[in-house]
């Protein structure tokens, strides 16, 4: 049994661990309104269903899980989006990976990427970014496909 004292909590400092956290936060699904930038605090947030890949792959009886998944980053500078339409709150998407570079002037331009072309770009002083699994997982029915 998955209980709550066992979810996940990650905190990425750098480019390699945004990179674990993008792996584990692969084909999480979140909605438009649980997308929030709050300038004041330089704080981005999602709050997404993540796929618990961990369990699909190595349970004898295959159960498919989600579990509510907080990913906030701190120290930001500015966020903008692209083929998201943000009036649509109830619109879902489908999260597929995150990169980061950092740009001549030591700022990070962090992506988000999700099918369909919609990706969010954010401008941070730093890479600081927590992953956080929120209460208790699901079991869903499909495992997530992708078409090759």
């Amino acid at each position: 049994m998955i209980d709550d004292k066992n979810n996940l909590k990650l905190n990425g400092k750098n480019e390699e661990d945004l990179k674990i956290i993008s792996t584990y936060l692969q084909d999480s699904l979140v909605t438009v309104k649980n997308i929030l930038f709050l300038k004041e605090n330089k704080t981005f947030i999602m709050i997404v269903n993540r796929f618990m890949w961990e369990y699909a792959e190595r349970e004898v009886h295959k159960r498919n899980r989600r579990i509510k998944c907080a990913l906030r980053f701190e120290e930001v500078i500015k966020v903008k989006s692209k083929n998201i339409k943000q009036k649509n709150t109830n619109k879902s998407l489908e999260y597929l990976a995150i990169n980061s570079n950092m740009v001549s002037n030591n700022h990070y331009v962090i992506k988000i990427f999700f099918s369909g072309g919609g990706i969010i770009t954010i401008v941070s002083e730093v890479i600081e970014v927590f992953m956080s699994d929120l209460g208790k997982p699901w079991t869903v029915k499909h495992l997530p496909k992708h078409i090759i």
